[in-house]
């Protein structure tokens, strides 16, 4: 197996960004951003559906590739009888879907599509807008003097995706819809515990690519734990590891970087969450290696696995 640096890895986020001119206009080169993506996929193992993966799409906006249960198909009743001649309440059809949204559902290596049980997220299709005129969303729309819609503009949010539970919502303001690959927002809380929107991406396709990293390597690779991380050993993953290029991940109330090495991924979380550190590995020598440059010792993680 050939090792992979992802030391590397901010350089190689750099160049998909730059060829990616769509927060000026809506057209984008997507090329170098789905690339990466697939690059990354293959890395950690996954391998394309045989067939184009023809997800169930769902009349409450949601898509998935599982046929519905009796309890869905109660709620999609309830939705059908909320919704008005014109479809769905929560969704506003006079507001564009970013070509990177609709891109990435139509990717043949779209590994979200293979397997979500792997990403235990809910996914969203077409994107709803918050406040949810149904109530069925948990989010709110953007506050007044918010970063990312001017005082006269749309403060509703798109979401197009949501945590397993609907803790956190993702999406894209929607005064930006018309941009092809626009900033992802993720719900959350402010500093005095209030309902709020936080940058999480800087764009569409690089959340994708973010969620992959958060997701795949758990399943594909090796992977061992840290409840509590010493701070030195902190200190040594920032200095022999390089970040990989991402903002902080920010789900279930984590705040989580993302640093890579040879063979190796490692996210330090200094939020909430059951571990401070979690170090994957494509393989069980790229691990050690890890555990001796970071002090540690995962004889027994590893021998178990």
């Amino acid at each position: 197996m050939t090792e992979i640096d992802y030391g590397q890895f901010h350089e190689w986020l750099e160049q998909a960004r730059a060829a990616n001119t769509a927060n000026t206009a809506n057209t984008t080169d997507s090329d170098a951003r789905w690339e990466l993506l697939r690059r990354f996929q293959e890395e950690w193992g996954y391998q394309p559906a045989p067939e184009e993966p023809k997800p169930y799409v769902s009349r409450l906006g949601a898509a998935d590739p599982q046929v519905p249960d009796e309890d869905e198909d109660e709620d999609e009743a309830e939705a059908e009888a909320d919704a008005g001649a014109d479809g769905p309440q929560d969704v506003d059809p006079s507001l564009a879907v970013p070509a990177a949204l609709s891109e990435w559902w139509g990717l043949s290596f779209n590994s979200f599509a293979d397997r979500p049980e792997v990403y235990e997220t809910n996914p969203v299709w077409p994107p709803t807008v918050r406040p949810d005129p149904t109530g069925y969303g948990v989010a709110g729309g953007l506050p007044e003097g918010n970063a990312f819609a001017g005082p006269e503009e749309d403060l509703r949010v798109c979401v197009f995706m949501a945590e397993n539970q609907y803790c956190n919502e993702w999406g894209y303001a929607a005064a930006r819809a018309g941009l092809a690959d626009p900033q992802v927002l993720v719900s959350g809380l402010d500093e005095e515990g209030r309902p709020t929107w936080v940058l999480q991406s800087h764009s569409v396709s690089e959340f994708f690519l973010q969620l992959a990293v958060t997701r795949l390597p758990a399943d594909h690779g090796w992977m061992v734990e840290e409840g509590v991380a010493d701070p030195g050993v902190a200190d040594r993953v920032r200095a022999s590891l390089r970040p990989m290029g991402f903002l902080p991940w920010l789900e279930l109330g984590a705040h989580t970087e993302y640093f890579g090495g040879l063979d190796v991924i490692v996210a330090l979380n200094s939020g909430y969450g059951d571990s401070e550190l979690v170090a994957y590995g494509r393989t069980a020598e790229a691990m050690e290696r890890l555990a001796e440059t970071l002090g540690l010792d995962w004889t027994d993680w590893l021998s178990d696995v």
